[in-house]
């Protein structure tokens, strides 16, 4: 998975119950490892968190992949790490969202169903597009896919997705002017939720 993000110049993702992991602080990920099967000493968990840390920085690379990312509104509400590292992760959406590059939407537990909305996946594209591949990961096995027939079901299906999801996290537009629910709104209310919780 780092060899594609790192090649990549396109690269979009749907997400259902974590976040992904480019976007993730480090508290969330040792709070998902810890809770994994994957890895189990102490010594393979901080090997992983770090290796993940470092997955991030094409993020902020001279010439980063265009990154648009659905995240279902259930993965705000799971509190790996518990609520201060919950407000941390959900600021540090916010923080990545104002990148140039990064485009990050919200699917609302209210939002039509759509198809695959249970399939995390992530789309990658290198080489302007010439290269294309889906990533499904599972506990067990991940799954590669390279057909033309899969690549346009997924671009659809991420289409669709997008479609259905809030409108982008958009840190520059002030509070009275959002809309009445997009993505940045819908996360402060979790935010906002999160803060009472810990007081």
């Amino acid at each position: 998975m780092a060899e594609l993000e790192a090649e990549a110049t396109c690269l979009r993702s749907y997400e259902s119950l974590f976040l992904p992991g480019l976007f993730q602080v480090e508290g969330y990920t040792r709070a998902i490892f810890e809770a994994s099967d994957a890895v189990s000493t102490h010594e393979e968990i901080e090997a992983s968190v770090r290796f993940r840390s470092r997955r991030q920085r094409v993020l902020t690379d001279d010439r980063p992949p265009q990154v648009h990312a659905v995240i279902h509104e259930a993965a705000l509400h799971m509190r790996f790490g518990g609520t201060d590292i919950m407000r941390q992760q959900l600021l540090r959406l916010v923080e990545l969202a104002e990148l140039p590059h990064v485009t990050i939407q919200i699917m609302p537990f209210t939002a039509v169903a759509v198809s695959a909305l249970t399939t995390p996946f992530c789309h990658l594209a290198s080489h302007n597009g010439a290269l294309e591949t889906v990533l499904m990961e599972h506990p067990a096995r991940s799954a590669f896919l390279h057909s033309d027939d899969d690549m346009a079901k997924y671009r659809r299906q991420f289409a669709r997705l997008s479609d259905a999801a809030l409108p982008a996290i958009d840190a520059t537009i002030i509070p009275v002017k959002h809309a009445s629910q997009d993505s940045l709104g819908l996360v402060q209310h979790i935010l906002y939720t999160l803060q009472g919780a810990s007081t």
